[in-house]
């Protein structure tokens, strides 16, 4: 807690230094797109797992206080990405660091330029929604839909520093806890971060052009035909959506399974790791806190690379589809009391590639 309050200090008194700026901004950015990513890969989940759930998540991320989080998610991402391709340049070629001044401010024009078409392509999407007068959930009931994931992040910190005093009695703590920067294992992670890095960014950008900017959130439940597939979301339900998305085949590969799968472990693995690297450098003075920092980010990158993975893949039902449309009905309808709606048991008959996309 001490180091946190010094960087904060620091940082205030450090004025007009564009390379503690970025630095600063590039943990900023990646911490929040780590957050949003524990989000999205668990909600996205639900479409296979609780339908009507993830009907529920779509809802909340259509209100005013998701919109404006979108906002902020991708100029995190963008800003992040410039900046980390600056940062494995650079040290790909150490010769160059006296430019690095003049990158950062590059990184900083490079993400305003981007951002403004980005944002004025959004900011139709939420006109249009908003001018057709569709329903949207309310601030309590968006707040409560997070509490979930407060508890399940809660329970990762009760559980990791748990198995952290476990693993010191057992082992025992000697040192200050300080990380061995030399040793093999923090070169490999120190290299994988700067490759994987890179790596990301066509992925990544390629994600937020098809379903934040082309396609937004607001899209998903509309009549409308899915973004990177000829088929038609014919129920306008999120479900369909994405079993259209990734029920579609090119040379018998299922593209966007593959695509999401590849983001899904480049994201998540450079995205913990580096969750890893800003706590532990808060936590050095402590051995306890130091290991639970390292369980905390190790058990988060598990639970969303099995979730995510078991999602992708699995089949999509029909009945997924219909008891998404049951509690759209619900939480717009004619009830619109926003509780969860009853579900009748249907026969699982997979979505067939054609047939689920009408």
């Amino acid at each position: 807690m001490t180091s946190l309050v010094l960087t904060i200090t620091e940082t205030l008194r450090y004025r007009g230094a564009i390379g503690q700026w970025s630095w600063v901004l590039h943990r900023i950015s990646g911490l929040g797109v780590v957050l949003f990513l524990t989000l999205h890969v668990i909600d996205t989940s639900w479409a296979v797992f609780a339908p009507a759930q993830y009907a529920r998540a779509i809802a909340a991320y259509q209100t005013p206080l998701f919109t404006i989080g979108e906002f902020g998610l991708v100029a995190c991402v963008v800003y992040h990405a410039y900046n980390g391709f600056r940062i494995a340049l650079i040290d790909g070629n150490p010769k160059w660091w006296k430019y690095q001044q003049r990158a950062a401010w590059i990184v900083l024009a490079a993400t305003g330029i981007t951002l403004v078409p980005v944002f004025i392509l959004m900011f139709r999407h939420v006109l249009n929604f908003y001018a057709e007068g569709r329903p949207t959930l309310g601030l309590i009931e968006v707040l409560q839909e997070q509490l979930p994931f407060v508890a399940g992040i809660a329970i990762a910190g009760i559980a990791a520093i748990l198995l952290s005093a476990v693993a010191g009695v057992i082992v025992g703590d000697s040192g200050k806890g300080k990380a061995r920067r030399g040793s093999k294992i923090e070169r490999f992670w120190w290299g994988f971060m700067r490759v994987s890095g890179v790596l990301i960014i066509p992925l990544v950008f390629g994600h937020l052009a098809m379903m934040h900017v082309l396609q937004g959130v607001f899209d998903i439940t509309a009549q409308t035909q899915v973004v990177g597939t000829p088929y038609i979301n014919e129920s306008a339900t999120a479900v369909e959506f994405v079993a259209n998305r990734w029920g579609y085949i090119v040379g018998g590969i299922a593209i966007w399974r593959v695509y999401d799968f590849l983001l899904l472990v480049l994201v998540v693995i450079h995205g913990f790791n580096g969750l890893r690297l800003v706590l532990t450098d808060y936590t050095n003075k402590s051995p306890l806190l130091r290991r639970a920092s390292i369980y905390f980010a190790t058990i988060g990158a598990v639970i969303l690379l099995v979730v995510g993975g078991a999602a992708l893949f699995n089949t999509i039902p029909e009945s997924a589809i219909r008891e998404a449309e049951r509690q759209m009905e619900y939480l717009f309808g004619e009830h619109g009391s926003g509780e969860a709606a009853p579900v009748e048991a249907e026969g699982a008959a997979p979505v067939a590639t054609q047939e689920a996309g009408g």
